[in-house]
């Protein structure tokens, strides 16, 4: 499997930061919002992320008057455009970030050389929480997930399976899925949902675990073929596609994804975006789209939000804890 390497994770972060000059507080805008407000992703256009920035940021744009610009800073699996928001961002409300779970958190806690962890961050608010998903090119010989499972048990290994990057939620789903079954992948890394789900419609891996907001257009479309989902029900949009849990793999996964910013947020901004995100969960235009690409609504503002994210933080380190020796170099 391929690492993550240090040193290139180093340099990265160098030429993101700089000299990691300090965040400056100064004073707090009493017409927030009153320019762009700067949506930082971790990731490249197409995953998760993005999709999510897509669907809310139009209705945020209304609520709150303002501008929302996306800049995309891939690469570490997000991690270092999270140490770019946590370390050098101000926190005056027009830098925020994308904050994937658990991948926020499984960076530092899987590589010490990650310096931010959750305590650098406000989170704002979570959107949606989205299953996870096995997807096969359209063009493949496996047409159920127990062909998938019949092939490696007669071929270990037999398979490459793209996942959006280390310490991700559909490379801990794979984890969950190799401990529970017995079997195993050959899993690739790649640097977000969007470039993971591509490579297998392209045919560059034969399998890829992903999210089912993420993939659910190139399904219906034809695209990738879908073999389970990490979901407790099934999905009313892809009504053929069986749990995991029917088929006897008890393994319940998948992201959250919402918005947080650096420490330090003024009270009285944080409150605004609050107000602005807490809209959303009301709103039956916004209800509907999410509805459309089969994301499931998962709402959290502020402390409940926060306390979500320590509550997975906690459950990410229990389950690298048990199965870091097998990635070790």
């Amino acid at each position: 499997m391929r690492k993550l390497s240090i040193t290139a994770l180093i340099c990265a972060l160098m030429l993101v930061l700089g000299a990691c000059s300090e965040k400056a507080s100064g004073e707090v805008d009493k017409n927030y919002p009153s320019k762009p407000i700067t949506v930082i992703q971790g990731f490249n256009p197409g995953g998760g992320s993005d999709q999510l920035a897509q669907l809310t940021q139009p209705y945020l744009s209304k609520i709150l008057d303002a501008t929302f610009t996306s800049e995309y800073i891939p690469g570490a699996a997000g991690a270092i455009g999270w140490t770019r928001v946590a370390q050098k961002e101000k926190a005056d409300g027009y830098s925020i970030s994308i904050t994937n779970s658990p991948m926020l958190m499984t960076n530092y806690i899987m590589n010490s050389d990650i310096s931010y962890t959750l305590e650098d961050f406000d989170p704002i608010a979570n959107i949606v929480t989205d299953p996870g998903i096995i997807v096969v090119p359209k063009d493949s010989k496996l047409n159920t997930y127990e062909d998938f499972a019949k092939y490696l048990e007669d071929n270990p290994n037999g398979l490459n399976v793209s996942h959006s990057g280390v310490g991700g939620d559909d490379f801990f789903t794979a984890l969950k899925w190799m401990n529970e079954t017995g079997l195993s992948i050959e899993l690739i890394p790649y640097d977000g949902d969007g470039p993971s789900w591509q490579a297998a419609a392209g045919g560059d891996v034969e399998v890829s675990f992903n999210n089912l907001g993420v993939v659910f257009a190139q399904v219906k479309a034809g695209n990738l073929k879908a073999l389970a989902v990490f979901s407790e029900e099934r999905i009313e949009l892809l009504p053929d596609v069986p749990t995991a849990k029917e088929l006897g793999v008890n393994v319940v996964s998948g992201s959250s994804r919402g918005y947080s910013a650096p420490k330090g947020l003024p009270e009285e901004i944080k409150q605004k975006l609050y107000d602005a995100f807490k809209q959303l969960e009301n709103d039956p235009e916004f209800v509907a789209g999410l509805e459309k690409v089969a994301l499931p609504m998962d709402i959290k503002i502020g402390e409940d939000y926060a306390e979500f994210l320590k509550e997975d933080e906690k459950l990410s380190e229990k389950l690298w804890e048990e199965v870091k020796d097998q990635y070790k170099e």
